[in-house]
């Protein structure tokens, strides 16, 4: 079993939290990885003047949490767990993370990075009445190549794909390429199965890309969540724009799973998307890699798009990792994941990885 101050994880999960002098008058377990509500509630023991929790593990190996402090006088607190030093970065803040024995980091975080340079871009869009924002890593070598992210500065400071793109550079894994890293912007407008976003992006922004980094090569789109529901957006609209992609936990709504997001302010829009996609007959498929994590809401969804793609001639992979919604199951699905479709769409069979 692993332990970490209060929280272990072997065959359950436990959690525990000193309160010698029970100044609380209760604590509940915050997670997102689809334990049952009614057994996140804490008990007192007064033997250990400290207040329990045993749950038993679902598949995963690790597992962010917060805990709510429910104090005498009615009021709560959402706080990091006190007695778990480990912390974890996320879109909306820090968690405590709890890992298990079977969870490891990813080899690549501690490799070399290849020499590459960092440049900013703001490109105009008058269809948004906005600027895109991008920034660019380039590796010394010439590359014509070009991965494109959405959420692309969240991806880079809590994902580390800046890393990951710069050490399998490196290492020779993958062949050189751009990494562009798109700010969200009015992320839930722009996301969410946009028209006028999809536009702007194919016919705007990645033009102006090609021409300030001088390449006319094949793109690979990436995003998670709403991020990976607009790059297939895009594609659907857009076909020739892109050479693969690869969707993370995409929001691929649906009402038979997905009604508590309904009060979302696009939920129809996407709805009305992804229902079309779903019924399609006909596409145009370039290689795709979905993956998602086996104990959060959006595994059915991203289970039937996966389904939808593959009849529609889409080779695609769907990857299930043991872990929930958060950047951290999405950075250790890179590697093999994202590394393969790299591979496979720039690097044929038969032809060196390493160099252009």
């Amino acid at each position: 079993m692993n332990s970490t101050g209060g929280a272990a994880c072997g065959d359950d999960l436990a959690f525990r939290l000193g309160d010698p002098d029970r100044h609380l008058a209760g604590v509940r377990l915050v997670q997102h990885a689809g334990l049952p509500a009614d057994r996140l509630g804490f008990g007192y023991d007064d033997g250990d003047l400290a207040w329990r929790l045993e749950l038993p593990r679902p598949s995963l190996w690790r597992l962010e949490y917060l805990l709510e402090l429910h104090h005498p006088d009615g009021g709560t607190e959402l706080v990091c767990d006190p007695d778990n030093p480990r912390r974890v970065g996320g879109a909306f803040g820090d968690k405590s993370v709890l890992e298990c024995p079977e969870y490891a980091e990813p080899g690549w975080l501690r490799e070399t990075a290849a020499d590459g340079s960092w440049r900013e871009l703001a490109i105009p869009v008058r269809g948004l009445d906005a600027e895109v924002a991008a920034r660019v890593w380039s590796p010394n070598e010439p590359t014509y190549r070009m991965l494109v992210a959405h959420d692309g500065p969240e991806y880079d400071r809590i994902a580390a794909l800046g890393h990951y793109t710069a050490a399998l550079v490196g290492a020779g894994r993958v062949p050189p390429y751009h990494l562009v890293l798109l700010a969200p912007g009015e992320r839930n407008e722009w996301y969410s199965a946009n028209p006028a976003y999809a536009r702007a992006l194919v016919g705007t922004v990645l033009p102006r890309l090609r021409a300030g980094l001088g390449t006319a090569g094949p793109v690979v789109g990436m995003g998670a969540s709403l991020g990976g529901l607009a790059m297939l957006h895009a594609q659907r609209r857009y076909p020739l724009a892109f050479a693969g992609l690869f969707l993370q936990s995409g929001s691929f709504f649906q009402p038979r799973h997905d009604r508590q997001e309904s009060a979302f302010s696009r939920y129809n829009r996407i709805i009305r998307f992804v229902r079309k996609v779903l019924r399609d007959r006909d596409a145009a498929p370039v290689p795709a890699v979905l993956t998602c994590g086996l104990v959060e809401e959006n595994r059915f969804n991203n289970r039937d798009m996966a389904a939808a793609l593959a009849r529609q001639g889409y080779p695609v992979e769907l990857a299930e990792v043991p872990d929930a919604h958060n950047y951290t199951a999405w950075r250790d699905a890179f590697d093999p994941h994202l590394t393969g479709l790299l591979r496979r769409i720039w690097a044929p069979a038969g032809v060196p990885v390493a160099g252009d």
